[in-house]
């Protein structure tokens, strides 16, 4: 496959924006609606989101991005998910400043969207966010599972608590040289190409604030306590090429969900969402159909047989595409 050198920071090269004028993002862009929702006394803090499928389920999925992140980087989860029934949110974070701040506010999201529980998929920092959120309600659950994506456990892995107190101090291109950092180098492929530059794109679009929020968020010193949370169903979807996590981040979410189902892409980068959608989408389905036919279902029943006959058709495809591999 022909490969694009990362070598260079990737502000630095000639943006493609391949998926910016895509077919689909279009088409996602023109037929649903970007909400804005202020649950705070602040009226500076606003939650935007994207509410697709039918508004019935109460138990939708919601997507957290990472902290490059929009509302927009999953909207081929969007797309695909309510293609098949589902009710799908993705949202992007007000500034918050402390992980308490966050967890009342998105608890204010959703008894004003009228949720009482709720899957979460979260990507790196949003799967950080979902695990704290879910220990942060465990006595009144408001969590019934989580999609755990490239994510972590310990914000120390980072090495960045120290810093952590003064990245609202930074000037905007200061912080995004440090997310930047965290994207990948040297030789991807096309689709991996076409998702950082997506990514940058919408790195772009933070204001300062946004980005020192989610980087303190990101990197102030704190850590999921799973036995708070340790009946809860969870996949963890991760990437055997480079992405900003290390192995040993890796290995010690598996220690702590050891019954986890474990998602593995061969490839996929920081953002397997974006350049590996179907086999993303696929393990997303997998994770939400054991839910079918109870109150916790994110699809609408009527659809439940069409959808189960997609994720097995899904599913022979992809392990006739592994044994191809071989």
């Amino acid at each position: 496959m022909e490969q694009e050198s990362y070598d260079q920071a990737p502000a630095a090269r000639i943006m493609m924006e391949e998926i910016k004028v895509s077919p689909d993002y279009n088409w996602f862009r023109s037929t649903v609606p970007l909400k804005r929702i202020i649950v705070d006394d602040d009226d500076s803090k606003v939650w935007s989101l994207y509410d697709a499928g039918p508004k019935t389920i109460r138990c939708p999925i919601i997507f957290l991005p990472p902290v490059s992140g929009t509302a927009e980087v999953f909207f081929q989860q969007v797309l695909a998910l309510t293609g098949w029934g589902y009710r799908v949110i993705s949202l992007q974070y007000p500034v918050y400043w402390d992980l308490t701040e966050f967890f009342d506010g998105f608890r204010k999201l959703l008894d004003h969207l009228q949720l009482d529980k709720v899957h979460l998929f979260g990507a790196s920092l949003g799967g950080f966010l979902a695990q704290k959120f879910a220990e942060y309600t465990y006595k009144s659950p408001r969590v019934h599972s989580l999609i755990l994506c490239n994510s972590f456990s310990d914000t120390s892995i980072f090495n960045q608590t120290w810093t952590a107190n003064s990245f609202w101090l930074m000037p905007a291109f200061m912080l995004k040289k440090i997310v930047l950092g965290n994207f990948a180098k040297g030789p991807v492929d096309p689709k991996m190409a076409d998702a950082i530059d997506f990514m940058v794109d919408r790195l772009e679009s933070l204001n300062q604030s946004e980005l020192a929020s989610r980087l303190t968020l990101n990197c102030q010193n704190s850590y999921v306590e799973p036995h708070k949370i340790k009946d809860m169903a969870v996949t963890i979807i991760d990437v055997f090429d480079q992405s900003a996590l290390s192995m040993e981040a890796k290995e010690e979410m598996y220690k702590l969900y050891p019954n986890a189902r474990r998602a593995h892409l061969k490839t996929g980068g920081n953002f397997p969402y974006l350049c590996r959608s179907a086999e993303v989408n696929l393990y997303i389905q997998i994770h939400l159909r054991q839910f079918h036919g109870t109150r916790y279902a994110a699809i609408s029943p009527d659809m439940v047989s069409a959808e189960e006959l997609e994720v097995q058709d899904s599913c022979l495809t992809n392990n006739q595409d592994s044994e191809d591999d071989e």
